[in-house]
């Protein structure tokens, strides 16, 4: 397919989109990546690294549109390509655009992805590849923005049915989930859904849920929730913040499990509280979106110490949803206790544990004949 992937500056969406390609053309099907700001610098060869948001806007939109004019000639009759680029840009002219219609449309693509990251990482990176002064606020703004246009530009120019909220992630599987949505679309989608942040110091719980992940990423394209939650964040820095601490430490990590610096990054708390309301709040509209893009739920409900099912309002909620959007639901039940009508009622199927719901959605047909890495 033809995708067209945004995402706020700091993403690196270069190195992610460049592993994205480099899988999928190792198993056997060619992706070719266009990044724009690439060729932007290219044909602007008198403008410093980093600072190309910094020209005029006028000299800015024609670059844009002179790139953007190369990749439409070039990408002629590609099967699948990549065009990484921006829907919004927010520096130091205010808000504005970063395509024309026109020009989308003549390149006529059939998908656009937003890609998101969390959001301490997003600052770390602006602000090591770029001279401004951006607060972890600015970042949330940013992002809630850039999701906003790019669906609206998906819906503008026909692909409202192919527009995705894809996660950058820590690992492998969403360099993955992204190859397959591009190259293998028919796949079933799946959300998984599971408790987090209240077992978050619950080792044997998180490394099940862990191995439910993995295993649904092997078989689907999952939007899973879980490569981007900045709830465990914010939750540090309010304990930081009880106890005088002014900068948390953050392991930072990027997909792969591979470390994007050598140090943690030094995080400010007052950032983290200043943006407490815009983490809640985007969780909730991320999460139900992620669900509207599947074509099923699966929900994995552990049994916590005590024989206490870990069942989150969280995840509940997420059951409900998709219950009321005519999704698949299916849960994994695994305490002892019996779930109650309010799963029983709205769930498909439910099932005693993983291998059974993957024997079942076996059997069903659900998996993909041959996927590009031999499931």
């Amino acid at each position: 397919m033809r995708a067209i992937v945004t995402g706020q500056v700091g993403m690196n969406k270069k190195e992610y989109l460049d592993a994205v390609a480099r899988l999928s053309n190792e198993q056997g099907t060619a992706i070719e990546p266009f990044h724009v700001g690439d060729m932007m610098y290219a044909e602007a060869p008198d403008v410093r690294p980093g600072r190309i948001l910094d020209l005029p806007l006028s000299r800015l939109h024609a670059l844009r549109r002179s790139v953007f004019k190369d990749i439409i000639t070039q990408s002629a009759g590609m099967r699948n390509i990549i065009v990484n680029t921006h829907a919004t840009f927010r520096w130091r002219h205010g808000l504005f655009s970063a395509f024309d219609f026109d020009q989308i449309q003549a390149m006529q693509p059939d998908m656009l992805i937003c890609l998101v990251d969390n959001i301490e990482v997003v600052h770390h990176r602006l602000h090591k590849e770029h001279d401004i002064d951006a607060t972890m606020k600015d970042c949330m703004v940013w992002r809630e923005e850039e999701i906003l246009a790019t669906e609206l530009m998906a819906q503008a120019v026909g692909c409202r049915e192919h527009f995705y909220i894809l996660a950058r992630g820590r690992h492998q599987d969403t360099v993955r989930s992204c190859v397959q949505l591009i190259t293998r679309n028919d796949m079933r989608k799946v959300y998984p859904s599971f408790p987090m942040s209240h077992v978050f110091d619950m080792p044997d719980v998180l490394a099940e849920i862990d191995q439910f992940r993995s295993e649904l990423a092997r078989h689907f394209i999952t939007f899973d929730p879980g490569d981007v939650d900045e709830k465990l964040l914010l939750e540090r820095a309010i304990e930081g913040a009880r106890t005088g601490k002014d900068f948390l430490e953050v392991e930072p990590h990027s997909f792969g499990g591979r470390k994007i610096s050598e140090d943690p990054i030094r995080v400010p708390v007052r950032q983290v509280l200043d943006i407490a309301g815009d983490v809640d709040g985007q969780i909730y509209m991320r999460d139900f979106k992620l669900i509207d893009q599947a074509d099923m739920i699966v929900s994995l409900i552990p049994e916590l110490p005590g024989g206490i099912p870990g069942l989150s309002s969280g995840v509940e909620r997420e059951l409900q949803h998709a219950f009321e959007h005519t999704k698949e639901v299916y849960v994994v039940w695994k305490p002892k206790k019996n779930p109650s009508p309010f799963i029983t009622e709205t769930a498909t199927k439910i099932f005693r544990d993983v291998p059974e719901a993957l024997k079942w959605f076996e059997d069903k047909g659900m998996f993909a004949q041959r996927d590009l890495f031999g499931n």
